[in-house]
C-alpha cells in the first residue's frame, strides 16, 4: 500500500485520468486514425495516445500495481487476474461518439484492491469535470474545487446502452424496456452511449441507468458503479440480485422508487410461468 507521504490512490486516479482526457480533448476534431478490433469495434488514434498517458502516470506512481488496459490488456508486474491491486483503464469510452465528433465521452480509471473498488476517477475532457471517489464519498471537482455528488431521480431520465452483447436475451432486451408503455409513463430515455452516463447518475443528471453484461473488473464500468455506490445510489444486477451474480448486468438508481419500477418492467419480460434464471445468487464467470 503507498505510503502516508505519497498521493492517495484517489488523488493518483483524478490526475491519471486528467492525463488521459487532456489527450482526447487535444486530439478532438482531427479524425484520428482507427484501428479495427474484433466484432466490428474499432479503437482511435486517441484512444492509444491516452492509454499511454494514463499508463505513464500509473506506472511512475505505483510500478508495483497490475494495470488492465482497454486497448493494451494485462500489463505491470503483475499481469495475472488475481493481482491484489489492479487498476482497470478505459482512455475513451465512446469512442464511436468521438470518432464522429460528439462529445460525449469519458475517461475511466478505476483501482481494484481485492474484490473491492478502491478509488475511481470518471473524467469528462471536455467540461473539465472529474468524478471520483475515494470508496467511501464520491465527489466531482471543477477547477479544483470538490463538490459533493448527490443523487435524485427528478429529472426522470434513465440511461439504457443499447449496445451489443445482450446475453440475457429474451429474458431480457434493453429495447424491450424502452418499448414498455408504462416506461414512457415515468421515465424518459436517453442512450449516450458513453459509460459517462453512470457518473451522471450518481451526480443527479440522470435518474438511472440500464445494461445487460458481465461486467466484474470491467474498464468501461468499474469506476461509474464505484462512484453511483459511494454516492448512495441503488446499485445491483439486470434483475436486483447482488452486482456481478446470476445473470449479471447493471441497474444504477438514484432511489429505491426508480430501481423498484424499473425492476418491475424488467421483469416483465420474462416469458410467463418461467421466473428468470438469473434470479440466483451464482457467481458471474464474467
Amino acid at each position: 500500500m503507498p505510503s502516508m507521504n505519497m498521493e492517495s490512490d484517489a488523488q493518483l486516479a483524478v490526475r491519471a485520468a486528467q492525463a488521459g482526457a487532456a489527450v482526447v480533448r487535444g486530439m478532438y476534431g482531427t479524425s484520428p486514425e482507427r484501428f479495427e478490433k474484433s466484432g466490428g469495434d474499432f479503437a482511435t488514434a486517441a484512444d492509444l495516445a491516452a492509454e499511454r498517458a494514463i499508463l505513464d502516470v500509473l506506472r511512475t506512481a505505483r510500478p508495483d500495481d497490475a494495470v488492465t488496459g482497454e486497448e493494451s490488456g494485462h500489463t505491470g508486474a503483475d499481469g495475472a487476474d488475481g493481482a491484489e491491486r489492479r487498476w482497470l483503464v478505459d482512455p475513451l469510452c465512446g469512442t464511436l461518439n468521438y470518432a464522429v465528433n460528439t462529445m460525449v465521452v469519458a475517461v475511466n480509471v478505476a483501482l481494484r484492491v481485492g474484490p473491492f473498488i478502491a478509488a475511481a476517477a470518471a473524467a469528462d475532457p471536455f467540461s473539465g469535470e472529474v468524478f471520483w471517489t475515494d470508496g467511501e464519498r464520491a465527489r466531482v471537482r471543477t477547477d479544483g474545487a470538490d463538490e459533493e455528488l448527490a443523487p435524485s431521480s427528478g429529472s426522470r431520465l434513465v440511461d439504457v446502452n443499447l449496445d451489443p452483447p445482450f446475453p440475457n436475451a429474451p429474458d431480457f432486451r434493453a429495447v424491450g424496456l424502452l418499448a414498455a408503455a408504462e416506461f414512457a409513463e415515468h421515465f424518459r430515455p436517453r442512450v449516450v452511449s458513453s459509460t459517462l452516463a453512470v457518473a451522471w447518475v450518481a451526480a443527479g443528471r440522470r435518474a438511472a441507468y440500464v445494461t445487460d453484461g458481465r461486467l466484474r473488473d470491467s474498464v468501461h464500468f468499474a469506476a461509474g458503479i464505484a462512484l453511483c455506490e459511494a454516492a448512495g445510489c441503488v446499485v445491483t444486477g439486470i434483475h436486483g440480485q447482488p452486482l456481478h451474480t446470476g445473470a449479471g448486468g447493471l441497474v444504477v438508481a438514484a432511489d429505491e422508487e426508480t430501481h423498484a419500477l424499473l425492476l418491475k418492467m424488467i421483469r416483465s419480460q420474462v416469458p410467463a410461468g418461467r421466473q428468470a434464471g438469473s434470479d440466483s445468487g451464482s457467481a458471474d464467470s464474467g
